[in-house]
């Protein structure tokens, strides 16, 4: 009679798992793949923020080098200060979109105002960021 139970239970564990537990164990890696996904696009919208500030600022101190060698003079635009070696590359926003430069600025009468238009890409929504709040 041993004999047969051993014989059942290697039968048992050759089986593997059954669909039941195959679909549950799936769920659960769906439900914890989902909870780290919305986690991590939370986060890559923030970082798109932060590094549109940085650019801001970039843009910023290129601004003050340009205007020190030009005798307190604004560029026409901020392409001005690529074309002209002040910026290393064409500055575009986190989101791909090109950045309203006004020099001098209505807001920063010694500098310029710049304006990010965010995420919807509309200028004068909530989601704007500008250099004069930063």
């Amino acid at each position: 009679m041993e004999r047969k139970s051993r014989g059942k239970i290697r039968r048992l564990a050759a089986r593997g798992m059954t669909l039941i537990e195959i679909m549950v164990v799936v769920a659960i890696i769906g439900m914890l793949m989902g909870t780290v996904g919305v986690y991590a696009f939370g986060r890559l919208e923030k970082a798109k923020v932060t590094n549109t500030k940085v650019i801001i600022k970039e843009i910023e101190n290129a601004l003050v080098h340009f205007q020190t060698d030009n005798t307190d003079s604004c560029p026409k635009s901020v392409s001005d200060l690529y074309t002209q070696k002040y910026l290393t590359k064409e500055p575009v926003d986190a989101w791909g979109s090109p950045l309203s430069f006004k020099c001098p600025g209505e807001h920063n009468a010694d500098g310029a105002d710049i304006v990010s238009k965010g995420k919807d890409k509309q200028e004068g929504t909530q989601d704007d960021i500008r250099s004069w709040e930063l």
